[in-house]
């Protein structure tokens, strides 16, 4: 297939464009940022630009993975927000409508999931970690979470009126960077990412593998909304006790934890107070990251061998 890939030039686009080609695919960058991956520098907010790549380049499937994101919030208007994540994504699908394309890849976000009274609740003491599922009715806390959900539901709303096939992935955090409460945390970087694979992280090639996935399958589904994240090994069961004791939680689930962390310096978070539950993937998409918290453990084994 001839795709248009969105956000190229970022950390997600840089893994999935050679992940794309290698399964066959001629692949289209677009991205205001220049990259080896990047074909068309330019913004999907301008209309214009987006229509005549389309139709010229003969499109026939678009993966949607360039956006402003929570860090741009220090350094960007609303305004921008909008112009990028909702005006850009109608422009994207408007152009797939007027031109035929087959197929609609979204890459949403857990971040719009996170409504103010959930962290509220993490913030002041919540009895048990909320468990999150696609079923849930978010309630964004920022702008960024605000168009992406905006987003969500124009993809929704043009599967409705076009019948245009539209799969929306929600990814948990696959960023290379340190958390933004990074200094908070007493915990190397290493260290706090993998404690998240626990219940809200993935690998960016397991991200990217999760895009092939979803292309595959997008005509079948007609329209579907999955979490993206690595498999949790906990239950909704647990919640209270990941509140209480996130150590005593880990340690039933993996007994060798605390000896292979202790040997390398690593703590695990005290308390855990989120868990997304990526099964619908599994069940629907046919979807299970490949790296988990299991490897991070095997991992540990064989350094300390």
């Amino acid at each position: 297939m001839r795709i248009l890939l969105t956000g190229s030039s970022g950390w997600l686009g840089s893994a999935l464009e050679p992940r794309l080609r290698g399964l066959g695919h001629e692949v289209i960058g677009i991205d205001p940022v220049p990259s080896t991956a990047t074909h068309i520098v330019g913004s999907i907010a301008d209309r214009e630009l987006v229509v005549q790549t389309v139709r010229d380049k003969r499109i026939e499937a678009i993966i949607h993975s360039g956006a402003l994101h929570k860090p741009n919030i220090e350094h960007c208007e609303n305004t921008d927000f909008v112009a990028t994540n909702v005006q850009g994504t109608l422009n994207l699908l408007d152009a797939a409508v007027a031109c035929g394309v087959d197929r609609f890849v979204f890459t949403s976000t857990t971040s719009l999931m996170i409504s103010q009274a959930i962290r509220a609740g993490f913030q002041g003491g919540a009895r048990k970690a909320a468990w999150l599922t696609e079923d849930m009715s978010p309630e964004p806390r920022n702008i960024y979470g605000v168009t992406k959900l905006s987003a969500e539901h124009l993809c929704r709303l043009y599967h409705i009126q076009h019948r245009l096939p539209v799969v929306v992935l929600r990814t948990a955090r696959f960023f290379p960077e340190a958390d933004d409460m990074a200094d908070t945390i007493e915990q190397s970087d290493a260290n706090t990412k993998a404690n998240e694979l626990l219940f809200r992280r993935l690998t960016v090639e397991d991200a990217a593998e999760a895009h092939a996935a979803a292309l595959e399958k997008a005509p079948q589904l007609g329209f579907d909304i999955f979490i993206v994240c690595a498999p949790t090994p906990f239950r909704p069961d647990d919640c209270a006790a990941l509140i209480a004791d996130a150590p005593s939680v880990v340690t039933r689930y993996f007994p060798e934890f605390p000896a292979l962390y202790a040997q390398r310096g690593w703590t695990m978070f005290s308390s855990i107070d989120r868990v997304y539950d990526a099964s619908r993937a599994r069940k629907r998409l046919g979807f299970v990251c490949k790296t988990s918290f299991a490897d991070v453990l095997a991992g540990l084994a064989v350094e300390q061998r």
